[in-house]
């Protein structure tokens, strides 16, 4: 029987070839473990990137749907204050369009 992955000491004849090989291996696995911990520390610094970056559209989304908000408000502050300027116009308009219009009259006159 060979050596298993858990070390089993039932291994073979050939004992210094396998230790060789096993040496070998070991060294792969070092250089494996190696890049397996840079490329685990690039997803971890991905990772925190990704998640400030989504923190910042989060803020960007809520600060776009306050202005969307506010926007909408003004638009209907200032809908509903020109459907309320005619009926309040209407008189005050008839004096302001009356003394506008008198005023434009008399130049009218004087010219």
């Amino acid at each position: 029987m060979m050596s298993g992955p858990n070390g089993d000491p039932n291994i073979s004849v050939d004992d210094g070839v396998i230790n060789d090989d096993d040496e070998f291996e070991e060294e792969e696995y070092v250089e494996i473990n190696s890049m397996l911990d840079q490329i685990n520390s690039y997803l971890d610094d991905l990772e925190e990137r990704n998640d400030s970056l989504n923190g910042k559209l989060h803020e960007l989304l809520e600060s776009n749907r306050q202005a969307r908000l506010e926007f909408r408000a003004q638009l209907l502050g200032s809908q509903n204050q020109e459907e309320q300027r005619p009926a309040a116009d209407g008189g005050d308009s008839s004096s302001s369009s009356s003394s506008s219009s008198s005023s434009p009259g008399k130049k009218d006159e004087s010219a």
